[in-house]
């Protein structure tokens, strides 16, 4: 299983963190080891100082393909959730600052949370995904999926030409603006549209 993970996704996600909105895809990678799932709790690493969430919808691949072409994009989801992706915030700076690689500070151990999957058939609207996440019962992110600068089938495609999508493959699509940092006690819930698909503690 590869985890794919979209960078600056959302033009005001990208201006909150002062970023250029980018041509082209930001892709990197989580190992499966990333994976947090059955609303298991976040455990802050001893080496964090500034742990932040990212809200996320994710998109599990149903189907092997490679090269595929944006207008069948859609028949290689088979489920949608919605996910997080913690970010450790001043590594990240750091390695950046440096011009390395942000692995160190994205890949590690938990650092990709999933909810509960959902067929594509149970949403309103495969195109325009309305997706929320509330720390400590506060509304911190909201947004829909119409608003990404690459829409999700323009990633599958993009994605494809590099590697081979594989069956149980995940896409973390990108976050919204609002992305703010964790502390340990912090309950973080995430939903699309009014389900809840997550909801974990910070330890």
């Amino acid at each position: 299983m590869k985890i794919i993970c979209i960078a600056r996704n959302y033009a005001a996600h990208a201006k909150e963190l002062n970023n250029d909105i980018p041509e082209n895809p930001v892709i990197f990678l989580k190992p499966d080891t990333a994976v947090i799932k059955d609303n298991k709790p976040f455990f802050l690493p001893e080496w964090s100082t500034k742990m932040d969430y990212e809200t996320e919808i994710v998109y599990k691949i149903g189907k092997p393909g490679k090269y595929i072409d944006e207008k069948y994009a859609a028949e290689y989801i088979s489920e949608i959730t919605v996910g997080i992706d913690f970010t450790e915030r001043a590594l990240q700076g750091e390695l950046k600052s440096k011009g390395l690689p942000w692995e160190l500070s994205k890949s590690f151990d938990g650092s990709a949370v999933l909810g509960s999957f959902l067929k594509p058939s149970a949403l309103k609207s495969y195109e325009n995904i309305e997706f929320s996440m509330k720390k400590n019962d506060e509304e911190v992110q909201h947004a829909h999926s119409s608003e990404m600068i690459f829409p999700i089938s323009h990633i599958i495609s993009f994605v494809s030409q590099y590697f081979t999508l594989r069956t149980g493959d995940l896409i973390f699509s990108g976050t919204p603006q609002g992305v703010g940092t964790v502390s340990i006690g912090d309950q973080l819930t995430g939903y699309i549209e009014d389900k809840e698909l997550f909801s974990f503690k910070i330890k």
